[in-house]
């Protein structure tokens, strides 16, 4: 790294890879590490996201080579054979997935060759490299991603189902509200006639994975992830994609979204009576509490996927003023931080955030000082402090979250909006 990053609002690479696989039902995830990437990354993510533990194995319980100095002298790959093994006898499950921590990552062993006598064995088992010192979270979720394109999606089916789309762009576990989301998000889609395949929710597994590719069309709800797996998944399957900067919140860009999946799969019509009826249901109780909450100015910090429907469904749906909008993930494309630049500065009202973009919590608290009359401060534990010392009412909505245990609860759509705005008057 280049840089001493203060508390960050995020993993490492294999943190993130763990989050995709410990979601889908039935998968088992091997370590090729040290015993402390093992239990922290574990961790790390599920406990400091929703605080809740992944389902099919557990912590402690997950396979782990425990890589200690003998290893690094003398290679681990005997090490790493011996532990699938045991796996394969002890778990019953329907794929396997070793991942590469930092430790097995510098020394050079080749985790591939290793899964290849498995694989040859007809045991469904394949390696993942995701050392930690490849990049953060995110990085780690397209890793997996990628890996689950390539060795399970598939075969390419003579004919499209219409009515399937697949909806990706949410981290599992790292997203506190991830799978409240997409049972939202797949409640509208239903709506307008369609089914949904997640990947992860309902307990979804290698099944759902590989009938993907039967899928008219994938959503993607994510400013910036997924470009090449959107573009590869579309080369091999011929499905094409529709992007989204983030899961919609609100009546306003939740009505976006519907009509451009409607208009993408030739529902239109539908996809009005959608939003009509949406609508009624979400105005109904949310003008019973106009007048309970007072106008705040308010900053959102967090990543762009949280900053942007927050910050536009504030603004243009509820009329507070956006003061500051911290983007916390590192975006590398320029084109992807101009598009987000756009929707956080084309608001309905006449006033727009001011942007930064930095995870350092010092450099976050700085940006911070500059908006005295700042009076609603929206994302993570980390912005607690800050709040506290200031004495601005603070709301936790992205990771890290270890204040609240969070099941299914939703932050998008209409159902979503309200919930959270329970959640911002709870804390006024």
């Amino acid at each position: 790294m280049s840089q001493i990053i203060e508390n960050p609002h995020g993993n490492c690479s294999l943190g993130g890879a763990v989050s995709v696989f410990s979601a889908i039902r039935r998968v088992i995830p091997i370590y090729h590490s040290g015993p402390g990437c093992c239990l922290q990354n574990t961790a790390g993510e599920p406990s400091q996201g929703s605080l809740r533990l992944p389902y099919y194995t557990q912590y402690t319980a997950l396979p782990c080579t425990n890589m200690l100095e003998r290893e690094v002298v003398f290679g681990g790959e005997e090490k790493l054979g011996k532990e699938i093994e045991g796996a394969l006898e002890i778990y019953d499950a329907d794929a396997f997935f070793v991942l590469s921590g930092c430790t097995s990552g510098i020394i050079g062993d080749d985790i591939t060759a290793v899964v290849k006598t498995f694989r040859d064995r007809g045991e469904p088992v394949y390696a993942v490299e995701a050392a930690g010192f490849l990049g953060e979270s995110y990085l780690g979720y397209e890793i997996a991603m990628n890996a689950l394109l390539r060795y399970i999606v598939g075969p390419n089916p003579a004919e499209k189902e219409s009515g399937v789309v697949n909806l990706f762009g949410i981290v599992p576990y790292h997203d506190p509200y991830w799978e409240g989301n997409l049972e939202e998000l797949a409640r509208l889609l239903n709506k307008l006639g369609l089914r949904v395949n997640t990947w992860f929710s309902h307990e979804q597994g290698i099944g759902d994975i590989q009938a993907s590719a039967r899928a008219s069309l994938n959503i993607l709800v994510h400013p910036w992830l997924l470009k090449d797996f959107a573009g590869e998944f579309e080369a091999r399957f011929g499905v094409p994609s529709l992007r989204f900067d983030g899961a919609p919140l609100g009546a306003t860009d939740s009505g976006e979204f519907i009509r451009a999946v409607a208009e993408r799969t030739g529902r239109k019509d539908l996809g009005e009576s959608v939003i009509k009826e949406e609508e009624r249901y979400f105005y109904r109780y949310l003008e019973t509490g106009i007048g309970l909450q007072s106008w705040r100015r308010f900053a959102v910090v967090g990543e762009s996927a949280n900053v942007i429907p927050i910050t536009r469904f504030l603004a243009n749906d509820y009329s507070f003023t956006p003061d500051a909008a911290v983007i916390t993930d590192f975006v590398f494309r320029d084109e992807d931080r101009r598009r987000i630049t756009e929707r956080l500065t084309r608001l309905e009202g006449p006033f727009k955030p001011e942007l930064f973009w930095t995870g350092d919590q010092w450099e976050i608290n700085e940006a911070l000082e500059r908006f005295p009359e700042l009076s609603l401060l929206i994302g993570s534990t980390n912005e607690g402090e800050f709040a506290g010392k200031h004495f601005i009412k603070h709301v936790i909505a992205c990771y890290p979250n270890t204040e609240r245990l969070i099941y299914n609860r939703s932050c998008c759509g209409y159902r979503g909006a309200l919930t959270f705005m329970e959640d911002i008057y709870s804390n006024l």
